[in-house]
């Protein structure tokens, strides 16, 4: 065997981890941990990523003998030119990014070329608009030696910065305009290179003692990567409709929309990229897609972008310029898309499925695979659940062996959670469950206050009789089970589960409808009991205010508040205040006996109001700064998608944009269009 990764199976079972574990650990796909294990030949680039990964040397995790045909990047290469907007800073976070491709790396706006020269690909076509940067790439993939010589003659002097920089290149032959670019890119202000719009270089001399302007070295190296690529001069759609095919792997690092009154680092060519260009980006970034062309686009963090790449994957990482002449103005964000996904799906565990299934307004049940992912990128043991609403989330947390918190303000959710999440191993007999709906004396509440509205008259005073029973039992946790099976039994025994109507009007014939309230409170003990499961962890649930719940900090906050939008109310009391009022035995609360629905005043909540929400959210995050933040919000609340990046770029150095495509089993918009949105988890770390 001319190739064998014996040493990366050995020193992840040092590291007590699994083959399995590289797909997130490494950001590689299934296939290629199956190429790993049969001991084929893989690209350089997952190699090098895989090693950055882990912290190790190619040595650590392989072994190959002489006759192997395969090149081996011990040493990452260096841009030949500093360039505006360069990406040397961000390439510790893009290369984890770097999807599994087996066609050509295209790069269109190649500036500097940092990520190409850190890759080494080999079979690469760079390409840019500026034709003195192609020409200077050009030159050194053919006449290195000869550049390096004229290179040598130039002086760090301002006298002499200032007569090459007159010189038109054009009157230059082609390797003495290459040397040309090199000095002046090296001794100018900030290694800038800008043109007016004559496309005459006006970059003033930067006074530096000692610059670098003959790097023999890395000028050698680069040309033999470059003497194996395309380089190309042309306009980025000449580019991509020439070269770019299924499975080849495109970087796109345009021109940056400015964010400040004064960002004009985008003269690159005497031809500006304007906010029309970005848009017709966007529609090249979207053709790459559909083409089945992996692409990362790189771009800085502004509404505009957010509101082009609203359908992709995105991460917000801060970054430090270098074309400021103040230092304290140099720190950025860029955005970083993708359009495939940047770590693969993994399943849960099955456990999950027994969590029993209800009409819940804002359940993320169907969403469970697109927060496990999120969170199975980091390394944590505890999660916090804010606002734990259904609990499915709490559960799915506490199904994959992780210490779960449980929050939620509304006391029904709490029963849920102490049910099913903190409760690991108590359950409901039967013979119990029956018992509960003997008659007892009672203060027969529900049929004074609710007759005639929700239910029969036979229900109401069987409901009476079992939250009755329910004070009565010693054990805590079989009562949760009872009050949380009498609440699902109401919510079934509903048409669509609320309780914002009187009557049957929306009866649609459901089989949880027609059952009778005895069944339904049957199988829905049998049902808490299915998932009752012992974790072996010290599950905790709490009833708070979400704000004023205060815990050392957990590895991982999951928030799902309730979403502020002017269209609608949020409000959760207004549709169950009837299930709420059974899981608190209407205590603490007034009934609005002058209301059709004999509902109860709405909790006090921050997220009613957009200035309050605003300032919620900054609360919450800050408070939580230390964990890991994944966020659940959606296109059609406020704040917007941009603010809540934001917020979040307060107290955390990255954020992950992913957005999902949902619709809700009900709405709580406007019209048909309501229940259709971009559902966004953030994550923050």
């Amino acid at each position: 065997m001319s190739i064998t990764y014996d040493k990366l199976w050995d020193l992840l079972e040092k590291r007590n981890l699994k083959k399995k574990d590289l797909i997130t650990i490494a950001h590689i796909g299934h296939q290629t941990v199956a190429k790993l294990s049969k001991n084929k030949t893989i690209n350089t680039q997952i190699i090098n990523k895989i090693c950055k990964n882990l912290n190790c040397n190619i040595e650590d995790i392989m072994e190959y003998d002489k006759s192997t045909n395969i090149e081996i990047n011990k040493t990452r290469l260096k841009p030949i030119l500093k360039w505006a907007g360069g990406k040397t800073q961000l390439l510790s976070g893009l290369i984890p990014l770097i999807p599994d491709y087996t066609g050509k790396y295209i790069e269109p706006f190649v500036g500097g070329g940092a990520l190409f020269f850190a890759l080494q690909p080999k079979n690469a076509v760079i390409a840019d608009s500026n034709p003195e940067l192609i020409n200077t790439y050009k030159q050194i993939a053919k006449h290195v030696d000869q550049v390096i010589e004229k290179l040598r003659k130039f002086k760090n002097d301002e006298k002499e910065f200032y007569q090459v920089r007159s010189l038109n290149p054009k009157n230059l032959s082609p390797i003495e305009a290459a040397a040309r670019f090199i000095y002046l890119n090296k001794t100018c202000f900030n290694g800038l290179y800008r043109v007016n719009r004559k496309g005459e270089f006006n970059v003033p001399f930067g006074h530096y003692k000692n610059p670098k302007i003959v790097d023999t070295e890395t000028l050698i190296a680069a040309s033999t990567l470059l003497k194996n690529t395309t380089i190309v001069c042309a306009d980025y759609k000449e580019v991509l409709n020439k070269y770019a095919q299924p499975n080849d792997f495109v970087f796109l690092d345009p021109p940056y929309f400015p964010v400040g009154k004064y960002s004009d680092f985008k003269r690159y060519t005497k031809e500006q990229f304007y906010e029309e260009d970005h848009k017709e980006l966007a529609e090249e970034y979207k053709k790459l897609t559909q083409n089945k062309v992996y692409s990362i686009l790189t771009n800085s963090n502004t509404p505009l972008v957010h509101e082009l790449y609203d359908d992709f994957n995105m991460r917000v990482l801060s970054t430090k310029r270098h074309i400021s002449s103040k230092s304290s103005t140099r720190k950025g964000e860029d955005a970083v898309i993708t359009n495939y996904p940047t770590h693969m799906t993994l399943n849960y565990s099955n456990q999950v499925n027994m969590f029993p299934p209800t009409r819940f307004m804002g359940s993320k049940r169907k969403l469970l695979s697109n927060i496990w992912n999120a969170a199975s990128q980091f390394d944590y043991d505890t999660v916090l659940d804010l606002f734990s609403g259904s609990g499915i989330v709490s559960y799915l947390f506490k199904a994959n062996n992780k210490t779960v918190l449980s929050n939620d303000y509304m006391r029904m959710s709490y029963c849920f959670a102490k049910a099913m999440i903190e409760n690991n191993d108590v359950l409901l007999s039967n013979q119990e469950a029956k018992k509960l709906m003997q008659p007892v004396h009672n203060d027969n509440f529900v049929q004074k206050n609710f007759k005639d509205l929700y239910f029969s008259e036979h229900d109401n005073q069987l409901i009476d009789y079992i939250r009755t029973n329910i004070m009565f039992m010693k054990d805590e946790y079989k009562q949760y089970i009872a009050m949380t099976a009498l609440i699902r039994a109401c919510m079934k025994k509903r048409p669509r589960g609320i309780f914002t109507y009187v009557g049957h009007r929306y009866d649609d014939g459901r089989k949880d409808l027609k059952k009778s309230f005895e069944e339904q409170f049957i199988e829905n003990v049998e049902a808490v009991n299915s998932a009752v499961y012992n974790n072996h962890k010290d599950n905790k649930c709490y009833n708070r205010d979400a704000l004023k719940l205060k815990l050392n900090s957990p590895d991982l906050i999951y928030i799902d508040p309730p979403y502020y939008t002017p269209k609608s109310d949020n409000e959760y009391v207004r549709r169950y205040h009837f299930v709420e009022g059974l899981a608190r035995n209407w205590e603490g609360v007034e009934i609005q006996q002058n209301t059709k629905t004999k509902k109860f005043k709405n909790y006090p909540t921050p997220f009613a109001k957009k200035e309050e929400t605003e300032q919620a959210f900054k609360d919450l995050f800050n408070q939580y700064k230390d964990s890991v933040l994944i966020v659940s919000y959606s296109s059609n609340s406020l704040p917007t998608r941009y603010q809540m990046v934001s917020m979040l770029k307060d107290v955390k150095k990255s954020v992950q944009i992913l957005p999902i495509d949902y619709h809700y089993s009900f709405g709580n918009q406007v019209k048909s269009a309501r229940n259709k949105v971009k559902e966004y988890l953030f994550v923050a770390y």
